[in-house]
């Protein structure tokens, strides 16, 4: 059908029962995504190649035709993607810093000996991810609970770890690469920022009845006599790095919004900041090699949705955002926050909760759910995670709907 296409279907592209054949190519690699998931970096990459070739030969970009077009397209792009590249890379440096610094081997003895303790040690990943990348605050959140409950955790209070890692980043600009995303975007932390509204009524929601079925498997077992040591000046690093990535942002935009476009001031700023720091503690630089596979993949995604039509999909409105949270717990949020920001017309406080919050549904629907299936390969069970994480969809929805009625939809133009 490809090669048979009309000069006039190859203008507006071919399509699929109504569908354009980029978002069937789009789909495609998603769905490999999600059902290979120890080749994600290959099939990411292979998607790619194959959109890219495809919208070279056949539809073209906004920006030109053939290989022309792609050039002038990804010169357009690649502030995006490197300041991703560099904040990812960073805050997974940033993460170990504060992994390291001992504030995580401190917190179990703020928890409570009932069904409380589960329930703050989920307040505490809810907390630490609104400043630490989601990956890092479910990691540390599922290290402690290892410890606390003997590695003997409930099917859905894992699922819990993972909602609350997703739900305390949904309204900080630093949480989550969705909303760091948006961030880079030219859009002010401030118009995401009531995401929490939803995130604190998602956070009632499923916390209860997960910290209740923690505490009939395995209740909370404390060393009350260790003694930690916290490393302050790691946390001064930790401080210092998100300190100056907030502070080039505010100064970027109030100042040299024009040249936003053009240089990636956000990750430059946050790794002058790490190799500025690094004399009073090292950074591991080990996990580069595998923090980059993680960038290669993601960044793939996100340059593939930057090639799709978005002016075909549906106009953006708040059935559609919330369509969107249940559409992430099966594909990747970062490509579907790329599509919306490319679209535009959001209110992105509604899309930041939906897309960073919903992929807590399943276990490979985010991130932070495939890191700490790493950990628990039991956690790698979709139908126990949907039969005992059921508390996990109804508080998207239940935090969604209290997001609608007390702030209300209030979509942004372009």
């Amino acid at each position: 059908m490809l090669f048979l296409a009309s000069p006039a279907q190859a203008a507006d592209g071919p399509e699929v029962f109504g569908v354009p054949v980029d978002f069937v190519l789009f789909g495609i690699t998603l769905l490999g995504v999600a059902l290979f998931h120890h080749q994600v970096v290959k099939v990411a990459l292979g998607g790619l190649v194959v959109i890219s070739v495809y919208k070279i030969v056949f539809t073209g970009f906004k920006s030109g035709d053939g290989f022309a077009g792609f050039v002038a397209h990804m010169g357009h792009e690649w502030v995006l993607l490197v300041n991703l590249l560099c904040l990812l890379l960073g805050f997974a440096l940033l993460a170990r810093h504060f992994e390291d610094s001992g504030a995580p081997d401190a917190l179990p003895s703020l928890l409570p000996s009932s069904w409380l303790g589960p329930f703050v040690l989920l307040l505490i990943i809810w907390t630490l991810s609104g400043f630490l990348d989601n990956i890092a605050a479910a990691l540390i959140g599922g290290t402690i609970a290892a410890g606390v409950f003997r590695r003997r955790l409930h099917p859905g209070y894992l699922a819990a770890i993972v909602a609350a890692s997703n739900a305390g980043g949904a309204g900080s600009v630093v949480g989550d690469t969705t909303t760091t995303m948006i961030w880079i975007a030219g859009i002010s932390p401030f118009e995401v920022m009531p995401a929490y509204v939803a995130a604190v009524v998602a956070l009632v929601v499923f916390a209860i009845p997960a910290s209740l079925q923690q505490h009939r498997h395995q209740p909370i077992v404390r060393d009350l006599h260790a003694a930690h040591h916290i490393d302050w000046v790691r946390l001064g690093v930790v401080g210092f790095m998100l300190l100056a990535a907030v502070a080039t942002n505010v100064t970027v935009n109030l100042n040299f919004a024009a040249y936003a476009d053009h240089f990636p001031f956000l990750g430059v700023a946050v790794w002058l900041a790490l190799l500025l720091a690094a004399p009073l503690r090292k950074p591991e630089w080990r996990l580069l090699p595998d923090a980059f596979k993680g960038c290669v993949f993601l960044l793939s995604l996100v340059a593939c949705a930057s090639m799709m039509p978005v002016e075909k999909l549906p106009l953006a409105s708040w059935q559609t955002t919330l369509g969107l949270g249940f559409v992430s717990s099966v594909f990747d949020n970062i490509p579907l926050t790329a599509l919306a920001l490319k679209q535009g017309g959001y209110d992105w406080d509604f899309l930041a909760f939906a897309v960073g919050y919903g992929g807590s549904m399943l276990w490979f629907g985010s991130s932070a759910g495939v890191a700490l299936a790493s950990l628990f390969p039991e956690a790698k069970s979709v139908g126990k995670w949907l039969r005992h994480g059921w508390h996990i969809p109804v508080a998207y929805l239940a935090g969604y709907f209290a997001l609608l009625l007390i702030v209300g939809w209030h979509p942004k133009a372009g």
